[in-house]
């Protein structure tokens, strides 16, 4: 079964608790504190698996939870760090967030990557010593796991997409061009799904070829199976129209022209845009006026143009060659940026709502609702990420009240139990 979007929901997991623990010793009657550090949670990191062509399975398991960190405990001893939850999903896989489509990757590569991050483990009771807290008998919990809804959206790589109406003979030629074995036969619709296949030119270059199901005037508007597969063109480089020029069913084989190319144009401009090669199919069985006016009329609008008939392989080889120089000239597979996430979706609605105290030991502690979801989003060892932190304080208010408030530089700020020293 060919499954090309799925939804699921995604969860990383909790960073452990710090400990609370005390120094036992004999002959040593008061022991310092000695809880060690939870572990950080496991993330949840998808990687492209090129075995894998459909997102079938994420129709029968919808939830991937990744691991709690495990608490810390006495003698300093910090808990283990979880297991990352490793999710693998077909080459060419858009991983967005359900509600607002935001784009968090572009599965186009081997490279993995962090959909949902792990929350830091607590603090145990050790880093709360001051000269006046000798005894701290408290230590942080650990911070959730990022947690999203996801829509999963397959959007095949390929170098070539073949387009055309149902029964032009698309299924045909991928057949004889590459070692893919699509069904083939004398009705619509044949094709239920994209197909793809490897195209050799000689013993050092190659292309995908995508076979995508017959477009129908309407596709754009989910007419027909259109609709479902024009996403997987959208990644190809060169399009190739082919046309059933012998007009064996009747129709028009420059009015199907004109439709299928509207049908693009309505779906994505960008797509219209594309560069195009037409492939003549079934001049073997159309008369010689009528492949010639159909191959002047392409000429005459700037396209290339090519006689062939995919069953004999006449003109075939002629065709191939033309698509691997013109993809010599273009850009490589379009891959997608994933889009940032601004402050203002991280803090739920208008709410952003937060109380700072200053403690008898000089440190401005900040206590807001929504901050463990900013510092669970926040890798402290990365400079972007701090940066994204330090813009969050100021979009928040939180800096002009400490300001307010008279803290002065290399003064101490504790945010749910991360500490920094502040500078202006």
């Amino acid at each position: 079964m060919f499954v090309d979007q799925a939804f699921i929901r995604v969860r990383a997991g909790k960073g452990g608790d710090g400990a609370v623990s005390f120094h036992r010793e004999k002959y040593v009657a008061a022991g310092g504190p000695d809880g060690g550090d939870g572990g950080r949670g496991g993330n949840v990191i998808f990687v492209a698996d090129t075995n894998k062509t459909t997102l079938v399975e994420f129709k029968y398991k919808t939830k991937y939870i990744a691991p709690d960190g495990e608490p810390g405990r006495g003698k300093q001893c910090s808990g283990k760090a979880a297991e990352d939850l490793i999710v693998r999903v077909p080459l060419g896989t858009l991983v967005r967030e359900k509600e607002s489509g935001r784009l968090l990757a572009d599965l186009s590569d081997d490279q993995p990557v962090v959909i949902a991050r792990g929350g830091r483990g607590g603090w145990g009771n050790q880093h709360f010593a001051t000269a006046t807290r000798q005894i701290p008998r408290f230590a942080k919990p650990g911070l959730p796991g990022e947690e999203w809804d996801l829509k999963l959206e397959l959007k095949l790589l390929a170098d070539v997409g073949l387009v055309g109406f149902p029964n032009v003979g698309k299924s045909t030629l991928i057949s004889v061009v590459s070692a893919a074995k699509p069904k083939i036969a004398n009705y619509h619709f044949t094709t239920l799904t994209p197909v793809l296949g490897v195209v050799r030119v000689d013993a050092e270059k190659s292309f995908v070829m995508a076979d995508i199901p017959g477009l129908i005037e309407g596709a754009s508007e989910g007419v027909g199976l259109g609709h479902a597969f024009l996403r997987h063109v959208e990644r190809c480089r060169l399009m190739v129209h082919v046309v059933d020029v012998s007009g064996s069913e009747g129709r028009d084989p420059l009015e199907d022209f004109e439709l299928i190319n509207r049908e693009l144009k309505r779906f994505s401009e960008d797509l219209a845009q594309r560069p195009m090669l037409v492939a003549a199919n079934k001049c073997d069985i159309a008369g010689e006026e009528q492949v010639r006016a159909f191959c002047d009329e392409m000429q005459r609008r700037g396209y290339q143009v090519f006689e062939i008939s995919a069953a004999t392989r006449k003109g075939v080889d002629a065709l191939i060659n033309a698509v691997s120089a013109a993809l010599d000239e273009l850009p490589p597979v379009v891959r997608y940026d994933p889009e940032p996430l601004p402050v203002e979706e991280i803090l739920p609605g208008d709410s952003r709502q937060f109380e700072i105290t200053r403690g008898d030991d000089g440190i401005y502690y900040i206590k807001a609702d929504w901050m463990p979801r900013i510092l669970a989003s926040v890798n402290m060892d990365d400079y972007e990420s701090l940066q994204y932190l330090q813009r969050t304080l100021f979009n928040t208010g939180i800096i002009a009240r400490l300001e307010e408030m008279g803290i002065q530089e290399n003064d101490t700020v504790d945010i749910d139990g991360f500490e920094f020293d502040y500078l202006r």
